[in-house]
């Protein structure tokens, strides 16, 4: 997973929107209760993590980053932490419960995300990945922005599908029971709290700062012509697997059920109303 974030951990959380409450109740409803307990990947400072406690569940978190994972521990006392990527994260005996991912997913390697998630959860267990996607209520604006953008910054920064993890996961093989749960809101942003959003998103955090600053110019300027907001048309994809009872040995099993990589990598293009470099 990225380490990238950590240079803005001390503003990521209040510049990126949180997730619908309902997600608590889609997931609890799928596990039929609260799980025993519950492992967040990729938790960065806690973004999730907050809504993620409203199950019940004790909480490990696992992040690769030590100064987002800093500032979650200090956030959530009561939740464990461990600093790890998930590649390096060893499950507890058994597998856990649950395991959440949110906006992270993409950063998971792709070749063994879902194995890894697979062999972290017991037997029955829940998988929900959740992600937000970036588009904007008017069209115009969307337009402006994605010109502010491109003037500033030509090189193209696609974002994936929009259900792109819903077809990895269920595409791999190894889950069952594979939903699809969407939600959509408007969200109106100040150019300033805009401005904070694009200074999280991992295109600008990777441009050199001089081109960071073009770009902030740019789209500020954008918002500013059309009165100082932007309505955000947020679409949250809430992606719920089961692991399966395994009535057959591990050996059997990985016989059987391989990593397959028969599964191509997810088509990364446009959408209407999408503006290039929002992802991540």
């Amino acid at each position: 997973m990225s380490q990238l974030f950590g240079e803005v951990a001390g503003s990521y959380d209040e510049a990126r929107p949180g997730y619908p409450p309902e997600i608590v109740e889609a997931i609890r409803g799928y596990h039929g209760g609260v799980p025993a307990r519950l492992v967040e990947v990729g938790a960065g400072t806690g973004r999730a993590t907050g809504m993620l406690l409203g199950l019940g569940a004790p909480m490990t978190c696992v992040e690769p980053d030590a100064r987002m994972a800093e500032l979650l521990a200090a956030r959530f006392p009561g939740v464990e932490v461990v600093v790890a990527p998930f590649e390096e994260w060893t499950p507890p005996p058994g597998g856990v419960p649950a395991l959440a991912c949110a906006m992270a997913w993409h950063w998971l390697d792709p070749e063994t995300r879902n194995r890894r998630a697979y062999d972290a959860l017991s037997p029955g267990g829940t998988l929900a990945v959740f992600a937000h996607r970036y588009a904007y209520v008017d069209p115009a604006q969307a337009a402006a922005l994605r010109t502010a953008f491109e003037s500033a910054d030509p090189a193209r920064h696609e974002d994936p599908a929009e259900d792109w993890f819903h077809a990895d996961i269920a595409g791999r093989g190894r889950f069952a029971d594979v939903r699809s749960v969407p939600f959509r809101r408007a969200v109106p942003l100040t150019m300033a709290a805009y401005q904070a959003l694009v200074s999280t998103f991992s295109p600008q955090l990777r441009r050199p700062p001089e081109l960071r600053e073009r770009v902030l110019a740019a789209v500020g300027a954008a918002v500013d012509g059309f009165g100082g907001t932007v309505v955000l048309d947020l679409r949250t994809t809430l992606v719920l697997a089961r692991r399966p009872v395994d009535r057959l040995s591990p050996h059997r099993r990985h016989m059987i059920v391989g990593d397959a990589s028969a599964v191509p990598p997810p088509h990364f293009g446009r959408r209407p109303r999408a503006v290039p470099g929002t992802g991540g």
